[in-house]
């Protein structure tokens, strides 16, 4: 009987937005591509996008041997664990496309596995040049596509470099769209911590207060975080700021992954000095010079010698420039706090200091900075609560 494997992966340009799927057909034996198909489906969500890939692929390799088994390879773990009939599939949009997809082989000779995103790269260059087509008004078309070539040179690439990559990630949206000639970006999911004790009370809580541990609500947002994540199952690595309700944070959802923690020390929060554990209420009324400074000048400090939001700029950017390097076409969880994930935004955007007051970041909300090779930034989402409803 003959075997072939399915390699499939979908898109989309604003999760909905314009996207696109692209499915490969190997021959299990030989590793010879046979078949490439791609398409732009208009405005669709990532996951959407993927199950079209997938259906796309089932149906490209029934055509060449409908009698063959199967082995499905994707980087998305929800389609995976949803297809191999561990997860159950909620959503209205993708029922009908699961249905389908599960008529076109008999059930027992088709088999699903997830990988790393950066061994899917056949397919997701074949989604881009779907979505780069559409966005073109074309179609795509088989004899333009450099997929294989370039995911063949990638792999080699990747190969040379495999062990410095597993060291890397020792030290995390879902599949987003890179340019061709750019290479997938690393991907920044940014998570802030669950609520402490001190959070529903607004606050100043930084890096040089008391460090509060989660409050029983704030380890509830971590759990539905980290069930979020790993239904996206997108996130290759974990970093967590050191301070306590950031490191118990990413421990939780570290469990859900299955994935180590490593702590970097350019994810903590701001040190607030004199300020620490106080509203901001209490702050005008104590320090409400430096409070006016504070909110007029990035250089100015808080009270008792804290640290100002320029300062703050200046450790983030380091931080982000070495995590971009050790996390290059990766997708990497970054558990930290309001001030240094308005600042990975702010800096993304290119926005003045003054924006960060027109930020509103909850607890436990996550947002998404992309990275790519020539030094732009995409940011693709901003404080998505929807996982704690």
């Amino acid at each position: 009987m003959r075997e072939f494997i399915v390699e499939a992966d979908g898109g989309s340009r604003g999760n909905p937005g314009p996207a696109g799927y692209g499915s490969v057909v190997l021959d299990a034996a030989t590793g010879e591509t046979l078949v490439e198909a791609a398409e732009y489906i208009g405005v669709a969500t990532n996951n959407v996008a993927e199950y079209r890939g997938l259906l796309a692929g089932l149906r490209a390799a029934h055509e060449l041997d409908p009698s063959a088994t199967v082995h499905v390879r994707m980087d998305s773990k929800l389609v995976v664990e949803q297809m191999s009939g561990r997860w159950k599939i909620k959503h209205p949009d993708m029922k009908p496309l699961a249905s389908v997809a599960a008529q076109v082989f008999p059930p027992d000779r088709v088999t699903y596995e997830w990988i790393p995103r950066e061994l899917n790269k056949h397919a997701d260059r074949l989604a881009n040049e779907a979505m780069d087509a559409g966005k073109r008004g074309e179609q795509w078309s088989p004899s333009e596509s450099t997929a294989e070539l370039d995911a063949a040179a990638s792999s080699s690439s990747s190969a040379a470099s495999a062990e410095a990559d597993t060291r890397a990630a020792t030290a995390v949206a879902s599949p987003g769209w890179a340019p061709a000639d750019l290479g997938a970006p690393a991907t920044f999911v940014l998570l802030r911590h669950g609520e402490t004790p001190l959070t529903p009370q607004k606050r100043f809580s930084g890096s040089g207060g008391t460090n509060p541990s989660l409050s029983d609500v704030g380890r509830d947002q971590a759990e539905r975080a980290g069930a979020a994540l790993a239904r996206r199952g997108t996130i290759q690595a974990i970093a967590a700021s050191p301070l306590a309700r950031t490191r118990e944070t990413a421990g939780i959802v570290a469990a859900h992954l299955g994935l180590d923690v490593s702590i970097d020390d350019g994810l903590r929060e701001t040190d607030f000095g004199a300020w620490e554990g106080l509203t901001f209420a209490e702050v005008r009324e104590r320090y409400p010079d430096d409070l006016n400074a504070w909110l007029a000048d990035p250089e100015a400090q808080p009270s008792g010698g804290g640290e100002s939001f320029a300062a703050t700029a200046t450790r983030i950017e380091a931080t982000r420039d070495k995590l971009v390097a050790a996390y290059a076409g990766r997708t990497v969880l970054l558990v930290s706090h309001v001030t240094p994930i308005k600042t990975f935004v702010r800096l993304a955007l290119g926005a003045p200091p003054e924006s960060l007051f027109r930020m509103e970041l909850s607890a436990a909300a996550l947002s998404a900075v992309a990275y790519y090779a020539d030094g732009n930034a995409s940011v693709r989402l901003f404080n998505d609560t929807s996982h704690l409803r």
